[in-house]
């Protein structure tokens, strides 16, 4: 049995999210059908972490088992040959030491998240960006973000079907940046409640617009109450965008 791990990019407008579902088409599905096509084995392709519906990845971080002799580079090519024409790509597969675990080795996650802040309405990025039509301040956005960097209590950013133990994350970075009429807003972390970084880019979203100070913000965040929550932002412009792990595991990889 040789463990691979995988780099897989995205659209996620098609699927339920990353795992798979009863109710309809998931990414992990994709990719597992994918490999019972090439290898004839049932196998479970485990990923740094969970995607919603609508949210794309650029660089998912996945290992799946195979017993078939088989070179990372074909089987990376045959996985890409059987996912078309699903919107799902494997940008590299490498062979990994047995005890590398795409979700518990990782050390970390990126995402972003891309506003497109304009009255015009979205063509191509449709369905892959939030479309806010009124003027955002990013300073003022970025200035707030800072408020939730470090380790709280998360609760009011927190879906009501979070599975995690606890509410208490720590956040290392959160910045908000503008390019032309795009707003990115880039989170890391160890890991993330349900729906966490949608609903703090959502609020950030209301003190950009001036509807909610700074002040209001870090009301909301010590509040510890879902109640509380200004805004969900949709999931539409977020972007899993990598994952990090141990020096000697990923240099394996």
């Amino acid at each position: 049995m040789t463990r691979f791990a995988l780099t897989v990019e995205f659209d996620g407008r098609p699927f339920m999210g990353w795992q798979r579902q009863d109710h309809g088409p998931s990414v992990q599905q994709a990719i597992e059908d994918a490999a019972f096509a090439v290898t004839g084995e049932r196998t479970t392709v485990h990923a740094a972490g969970r995607t919603d519906a609508g949210v794309h990845a650029t660089a998912m971080r996945a290992h799946v088992d195979i017993a078939k002799p088989i070179t990372a580079f074909r089987l990376g090519e045959a996985l890409n040959a059987r996912l078309r024409p699903n919107p799902v790509a494997i940008l590299a597969c490498e062979v990994v030491p047995d005890d590398w675990h795409a979700r518990f080795s990782c050390l970390g996650r990126a995402y972003e998240y891309r506003i497109v802040n304009r009255r015009a309405p979205l063509t191509w990025e449709k369905g892959l960006a939030w479309q806010v039509a009124q003027p955002l301040d990013a300073a003022a956005m970025h200035d707030a973000a800072q408020l939730l960097v470090g380790r709280h209590d998360f609760t009011t950013f927190r879906s009501a079907h979070c599975q995690s133990a606890s509410p208490v994350k720590s956040i290392d970075r959160l910045a908000v940046r503008r390019e032309g009429d795009r707003i990115m807003v880039a989170a890391a972390a160890r890991s993330f409640l349900h729906h966490q970084v949608r609903s703090m880019v959502g609020c950030l979203a209301l003190v950009g617009l001036g509807r909610w100070s700074a002040a209001d913000l870090r009301d909301a965040l010590e509040a510890a109450d879902r109640t509380r929550l200004g805004l969900n932002a949709p999931p539409d412009g977020l972007f899993f965008m990598g994952a990090r792990y141990p020096a000697r595991a990923e240099a394996s990889a």
